[in-house]
């Protein structure tokens, strides 16, 4: 008898779990033909023409001179935009203004300052009085010279200041002169140069990793405040890219150029609010994120920057012995 109530229950059960099964079956093949057409929509047929002077006749670039930023810098004014370039170095402004304006027949004005100083800001805002800007490349950064344990970083004081004012106050401060006008028009893109670092805690570069970190939090909550209002705010999320700062010299499939990187990178404006920017990067930034536990993730970037560091204090070594040398013969 029991074995007849058993039976008679799975009976019953089989419609409902069937429904249940085809509902989930279902709802697994829709998100991931929504993720398939999405990935389409984004790294295949890209946003591409967002980005031109109908935005605002001018571009600024801050970091403009070296890497990420002087490639922004060149596909920006081949897109018609007149730059604003602000760095440090005059003479290597100099040279990008004049090679942007000799390949691009663009307009191009310069600001000369040390974003490690927190009294900056009355110059640029000087500098950028009346200009009708519709795009700000939020680029300037600084990390640490090898993977570092905290309280071992050299001039550990000077370090937190010069890194909290270069990766953390410069956003807040150039989207602080610049958003205003483009809220009373209605339209302008900030992109907000971040890095993977911030995604996740990355030991021995942990002040740059919160830094980005911080980059991050601060896009998104004001792109949520603005999207409203015609202002595009995008959080930009690159891994290696072979430029001075990484010192990656030969690029590869996952370690792009910066022209390559960048110019996959403005397709996802108006697309992705954050974004790794380039398709290898974006899987990678899935798996690492997604597919991994953060714990592993934390553990292997420990893992690699004990590493390099053990590499380059070794290396640092092998020099000091090598100058010594020197010093004694002559």
């Amino acid at each position: 008898m029991s074995w007849m109530n058993v039976e008679e229950t799975l009976r019953g059960a089989e419609t409902p779990l069937f429904w249940v099964g085809a509902f989930t079956v279902a709802s697994l093949t829709l998100w991931l033909l929504y993720r398939l057409l999405s990935g389409f929509r984004i790294w295949v047929l890209g946003n591409g023409q967002l980005l031109s002077p109908k935005l605002g006749k001018w571009a600024v670039v801050t970091g403009a001179t070296d890497g990420i930023g002087k490639s922004y810098a060149e596909e920006l004014a081949r897109r018609g935009f007149a730059m604003m370039l602000i760095s440090r170095s005059q003479d290597k402004l100099d040279d990008v203004a004049r090679s942007l304006t000799e390949q691009f027949g663009v307009e191009t004005k310069t600001i000369a300052v040390d974003f490690g100083k927190s009294d900056i800001y009355p110059k640029v805002e000087a500098g950028l009085a009346g200009l009708e800007i519709g795009v700000l490349v939020n680029n300037v950064g600084v990390s640490y010279p090898y993977p570092e344990y905290f309280l071992h970083i050299p001039d550990l004081d000077n370090f937190i200041t010069n890194m909290i004012n270069v990766n953390m106050t410069s956003v807040c401060q150039m989207t602080r002169l610049v958003l205003p006008r483009m809220a009373e028009r209605s339209k302008g893109v900030i992109l907000n140069i971040s890095s993977a670092s911030g995604m996740y805690p990355v030991p021995l570069l942990t002040v740059y990793s919160a830094t980005k970190a911080f980059v991050d939090f601060f896009s998104r909550g004001l792109q949520e405040e603005y999207r409203r209002q015609g202002i595009i705010i995008q959080s930009v999320l690159p891994f290696f890219v072979a430029t001075k700062m990484t010192r990656i010299r030969k690029p590869t499939l996952d370690k792009p150029t910066p022209e390559r990187y960048v110019a996959a990178e403005l397709t996802t404006v108006g697309l992705q609010s954050q974004t790794n920017g380039y398709f290898p990067h974006a899987v990678m930034g899935w798996v690492t994120t997604k597919l991994v536990p953060s714990s592993i993730v934390i553990f292997l970037g420990a893992r690699m920057n004990r590493l390099q560091r053990t590499g380059y204090l070794q290396r640092r070594k092998l020099r000091e012995q090598k100058n010594g040398t020197s010093l004694k013969s002559e």
